[in-house]
Parts: C-alpha cells; sequence; structure tokens
C-alpha cells in the first residue's frame, strides 16, 4: 500500500479503502481458487497492483471511455485500473470460469459499479472500445487478430484508441511486424527493480467498420 500512495497520491479515501481491501480478498479467495502465485499474493501490491497501473502512467483514462480487459485471469489489469478510474467503464473477459468467479467476487467485495465481467473467449464477443487491455497472454501478433474490429472509431485521448499491453523483456522481434507501437519502459515511472524489464506497448488500432 504505501508503494501506491507513493506513486498515486491523489488517490481518494475510497480509494485508498479499496486498494486496502485487495489483499485480503486475493489471499481469502487463492485458498479457494489458484490464481496468483504463492509468492506473487506476498508481493500483491508491487507484481499486480502497481504493474497493472503501469497503463495509467502512459495513459489516463477519461470519464464514459470504454475499456476490454481481456484474459483478464484474476482481475489485472482490470481491478486496479477499475478502483483509479471509478467514471471509466471496464469490461474484464477471460475464458475460463473459475477465474471470472474470483474476479466477479473480489469486485463484489470493493463495491465497484463500473465493471462488467464476462466468461467468454473475446472473439465471441460484440462492442467496441476505446482501449483494449491486457497482460502479456499471447503474442502481439495472435492478441491482434482476437481484438480486430473491437475499437471505436473516435480517438478522444492523448494516445489513439488501440492496445495497451503490458509485457515483459526484449520485444524487438515479436513487435517487428508492427512500426507503429510504441514501448514505454515502466521503470522511467517506478524504480523497484522488478519493474526493469516490464514495458507497456501501445498499439495503435485502425477501426473496421
Amino acid at each position: 500500500m504505501e508503494l501506491l500512495k507513493h506513486y498515486f497520491t491523489q488517490l481518494s479515501d475510497t480509494q485508498l479503502e479499496q486498494f486496502n481491501k485487495l489483499q485480503e480478498l486475493y489471499q481469502d479467495w487463492n485458498v479457494k481458487i489458484n490464481v496468483v502465485s504463492r509468492k506473487d499474493i506476498d508481493e500483491l501490491y508491487l507484481r499486480h497492483v502497481l504493474h497493472s497501473l503501469g497503463i495509467a502512467k502512459v495513459q489516463k483514462f477519461l470519464p464514459d471511455a470504454k475499456i476490454l480487459d481481456v484474459g483478464t485471469g484474476g482481475g489485472f489489469p482490470g481491478i486496479p485500473l477499475a478502483i483509479l478510474f471509478p467514471e471509466t467503464k471496464f469490461h474484464l473477459v477471460d475464458s475460463i470460469g473459475k477465474k471470472i468467479k474470483v474476479v466477479e467476487e473480489v469486485a463484489a467485495g470493493l463495491g465497484l459499479e463500473n465493471v462488467e465481467i464476462t466468461n467468454a473467449r473475446v472473439e465471441t464477443l460484440d462492442g467496441q472500445y476505446d482501449f483494449i487491455i491486457s497482460r502479456a497472454v499471447a503474442q502481439m501478433e495472435t492478441f491482434v487478430h482476437w481484438v480486430k474490429g473491437r475499437v471505436v472509431k473516435k480517438s478522444r485521448h492523448e494516445l489513439k484508441n488501440g492496445i495497451l499491453y503490458l509485457k515483459g523483456g526484449d520485444l524487438t522481434e515479436e513487435l517487428a511486424p508492427f512500426p507503429k507501437a510504441t514501448v514505454y519502459n515502466l521503470q522511467g515511472y517506478f524504480t523497484e527493480d522488478f519493474f526493469e524489464t516490464k514495458s507497456v506497448v501501445h498499439l495503435p488500432l485502425k477501426y473496421k467498420a
């Protein structure tokens, strides 16, 4: 929690309370349905919460913006971002039902009203979004194929509508087919060693009618 307060100084009392509750909720649910490794649950705020919020350092979401979190797993990056941007609409999707069960219970426990949760493959969804977010669920080429046609035509944010993807390691080869991709190294925002090889990739996507 001290990490969050250090990097996000404008949090309201409600947001602080919600972020504070995360540890207890995930520890409780992780005993029943393992969605976070034992090592990671002890460093939840560094490895999951702050990592997820790296997207917010690259792009702040506007009220009423629509964000799709693909392969949300236990709710990352969607849940921390939904706490940070309470007026933004988040749609969290995963094909694995037991993970979605955890996300539903965590969102309910936090009282989040700006989150929609769906157990489905992203290819089966309708609807369009300002940004599609995720945390390394697939190679970029595969991911782009999955989310084709899911981006709203009109961009309202500083960055153009498209993908904001949390990735690790050397991305040179993976991003070679995507010359419009921009890589934001998270160590430019967070000083902890964990972020040394972590990045947010922004890839603008063209609207498909």
